[in-house]
């Protein structure tokens, strides 16, 4: 990628020196940021990024300098007081600073601790929002995170809570009852506690999951599992974090939906695969 390609005619924003941009680059495809994150990238003096931000999108950016900034769970991580305060630190010194952040920085990205952090030092900040990979993740994977013959609700989790540990102050039943369709990010680790609470609370061991891994990126694998058979298939296939977890019956729209699949010649599997027996369209 160069700096070549023009935006299009508009009034885009000026990133000011003093000021931090937070910012989403989405779930890891370049192709996913958007034209105010590009906006950004081409203006910014430095660009403190996280662990899931695909290396191809700092190429928008070769006159800043980059700063790694990642956190990845069981390994050496910058803490987060730090990140923040090193934003501050670079923002007072007259940089144009743009914090770039996997996915939406306000989904389950701690963009809104940080934001804080520069607001009370009195630094001026921009959000920019990104896709969110439990939304483009899934898509990427041919799984519609709301169908209208599944589900009128999605619940959006994540797997751990501050500490790293198993999220224990979720009302799993709760959960369990209010959504058809849950999504969880960051739960390979304690997927047997997530999948052992769900199964308590009364979802069905059959109920289908699929696990999206590094999605939207060229090493993006998905397993399609059941909700008692996921800890041993994961197991199996030895898949590696950064992964989406859904739960819920729009999993079996990936037999038909697999987009992937069949743009490689792969024929869908089931044109039908929540049995309805008329066409897409048609009143249920």
């Amino acid at each position: 990628m160069t700096q070549t390609i023009s935006l299009p005619a508009h009034e885009w924003p000026q990133l000011e020196p003093g000021w931090v941009w937070l910012c989403g680059a989405g779930p890891g495809d370049p192709g996913l940021l958007t034209l105010h994150a590009l906006n950004a990238l081409r203006q910014a003096d430095v660009v403190i990024y996280d662990a899931l931000v695909q290396e191809a999108i700092l190429d928008w950016a070769p006159q800043a300098e980059h700063i790694y900034a990642g956190k990845r769970g069981g390994k050496p991580s910058a803490v987060q007081r730090d990140i923040s305060l090193q934003l501050v630190e670079l923002a007072r010194a007259g940089k144009r600073v743009l914090r770039l952040k996997g996915g939406d920085p306000f989904v389950f990205g701690r963009g809104g601790e940080e934001a804080q952090t520069l607001v009370q030092h009195n630094v001026p900040v921009r959000i920019i929002p990104g896709i969110s990979a439990g939304i483009g993740g899934l898509a990427y994977a041919g799984i519609p995170v709301t169908h209208r013959d599944v589900n009128q609700s999605v619940t959006f989790i994540t797997g751990h809570d501050q500490s790293g540990n198993a999220t224990g102050s979720l009302n799993w039943q709760a959960i369990s009852d209010g959504s058809q369709v849950l999504v969880i990010y960051m739960g390979m680790k304690h997927i047997a506690q997530i999948s052992a609470k769900l199964i308590s609370a009364g979802r069905p061991k059959s109920e289908p999951v699929a696990v999206v891994t590094s999605a939207t990126t060229t090493e993006q694998r998905v397993l399609e599992t059941t909700l008692g058979s996921i800890v041993d298939d994961i197991a199996t296939s030895r898949m590696e974090p950064p992964a989406i977890i859904c739960v819920g019956a729009s999993v079996l729209m990936r037999q038909v939906l697999d987009w992937q699949g069949m743009a490689a010649g792969i024929p869908p599997r089931n044109l039908d695969p929540l049995g309805r027996g008329k066409p897409a369209e048609s009143p249920s």
